[in-house]
């Protein structure tokens, strides 16, 4: 048998939770969900009713809006649509525009030209989902992976802002951006699920707490996303992945979380930063068959890409990548890593270990890997240079979590979730699984795990939970609700 049939042939297959996707019509139409043995919601059941929630992303390599919609009885979250931009295509900065950042590949951002995008980019979601933003649409979360081109973590706020006009201009109105004050701001539809008059929001989402008063990572939101959509896409599986739990996002750039199992709240003990997707993206440049500002992998990547591919080589060639790869702990004198800012003294000041990935310093060694890709491309061809990509990604995840196990932040017990166009996709779970079968109770990868994080983190915002289906919380454990109300009756906050 080959090398990579005897990868692929032995062992547990990896759990994916994929996307599951509904109409407006759908949601609008269903009654009640199917009772079925041992399962029920109390001696009345309750109609369903689907929580819409608009997830606006602007990220280094694309641009969307994912409309979800969440059936508040079973906590299972569906897509509505999904519409994705080319974040290159924004258009350049007009006379007199101020550029406050650009992407990891120096794509200049303007207040006004991101305003446009994400207006244009709602509009599109909206029309193909037919959904009407006043009446259908309960709340839109705003996120970005656009990070490397700003001075500080700080400066994200300026794009937030500039996301925000974008809604706005598209006709989103304010209250559907900021959780409600009371349970009088809900509609009548949802006045039975949320808890508000129990409970408040405290900035946990699904359970879990962020480093420290200050973003110690300027993509802490997406990391923050990220963890709370693996544990809704874990929803569509049986795994539990609940705290204690590690989650990867492999966008253009490296996000995502190491919890603990303390309750009611895990603590945030670790945080990946710097570049994931970006480094095959450099790759894969060197092909030439992908624009120079912006060309990413998935512009060439097709289902059968890899049929062709010698997988030994492949992994010949990802051992030469990963030779230009500085992946470990974030040094504390360090402002920039992989290109994202950070702050490193405030993660460790708190108590949170930054592990990173880097090509060389800041990128620096970035036109190695795009002559290296040339190279592969040029004796192997596009087969060979796709598996080489798939390779490069798992090791850089062994690299990764062999860094945090060796720091001691990863509890025994830990489920590790993976998301993100260049942790996914491919034979990448397979290569993944192989090393982390044998470190961790469980291993998911999930698909649009960020805009499963919107759906939810909205939720957490609006109190609105599923104590019979608990997303939060430790694995195998209860509902925390009684416990959260006794932490917040200590504190006086209820």
């Amino acid at each position: 048998m080959s090398l990579l049939g005897k990868i692929f042939s032995r062992g547990p297959k990896p759990v994916i939770a994929k996307s599951r996707y509904i109409t407006i019509e759908d949601a609008k139409m269903a009654s009640f969900t199917k009772k079925t043995a041992g399962q029920g919601y109390g001696m009345n059941m309750r109609p369903d009713v689907y929580y819409i929630v608009a997830s606006v992303e602007l990220g280094n390599t694309t641009t969307k809006c994912i409309l979800t919609a969440t059936n508040l009885n079973t906590s299972r979250t569906y897509l509505l649509d999904k519409t994705v931009k080319m974040t290159r295509d924004i258009r350049p900065p007009k006379k007199g525009e101020k550029v406050f950042g650009e992407t990891v590949w120096h794509v200049e951002l303007t207040k006004e030209s991101v305003s446009e995008m994400v207006r244009d980019t709602i509009f599109e979601s909206v029309k193909r989902s037919k959904i009407d933003i006043e009446k259908d649409l309960d709340f839109v979360v705003r996120s970005t992976g656009v990070t490397a081109g700003f001075a500080s973590p700080k400066e994200v706020g300026e794009l937030i802002i500039a996301l925000a006009d974008g809604c706005l201009d598209a006709g989103i109105p304010p209250r559907k951006m900021a959780p409600a004050m009371s349970i009088d701001s809900f509609p009548e539809k949802l006045k039975d699920f949320t808890l508000i008059e129990k409970v408040m929001f405290d900035g946990a989402v699904v359970s879990v707490l962020p480093p420290t008063g200050k973003a110690v990572v300027a993509n802490e939101m997406e990391g923050e996303l990220v963890t709370g959509g693996i544990k809704v896409g874990a929803k569509w599986t049986n795994v539990d992945y609940r705290n204690p739990c590690v989650s990867i996002d492999f966008g253009t750039t490296l996000a995502g979380r190491i919890t603990n199992s303390e309750e009611p709240y895990a603590r945030t003990i670790g945080n990946f930063c710097g570049l994931a997707g970006g480094v095959s993206d450099a790759i894969i440049r060197g092909t030439e068959k992908v624009d120079k500002r912006g060309g990413a992998a998935l512009d060439l990547y097709n289902k059968d890409i890899l049929k062709k591919a010698n997988w030994k080589l492949a992994e010949e060639y990802a051992q030469r990548a990963h030779e230009h790869l500085d992946i470990g702990r974030v040094p504390e004198n360090r402002e920039r890593f992989g290109t994202v800012p950070v702050d490193a003294k405030a993660a460790y000041d708190a108590g949170t270990t930054l592990i990173g990935c880097d090509v060389g310093k800041n990128g620096d060694k970035i036109p190695k890997l795009t002559e290296l890709g040339h190279e592969i491309y040029a004796e192997s061809g596009i087969h060979t240079l796709f598996a080489t990509l798939d390779h490069v990604s798992a090791m850089i995840v062994k690299r990764l979590l062999d860094e945090a196990f060796a720091e001691g932040v990863i509890e025994e017990g830990s489920a590790l979730g993976v998301t993100g166009r260049a942790g996914i996709t491919g034979r990448k779970p397979e290569l993944i699984l192989n090393y982390s079968k044998d470190c961790f109770n469980n291993t998911l990868f999930v698909s649009d795990a960020l805009a499963m994080g919107a759906a939810v983190m909205a939720r957490c915002m609006n109190s609105i939970g599923t104590p019979h289906i608990p997303i939060g919380g430790k694995q195998g454990g209860p509902c925390i609700l009684g416990q959260r109300r006794k932490l917040q009756k200590k504190k006086g906050m209820i």
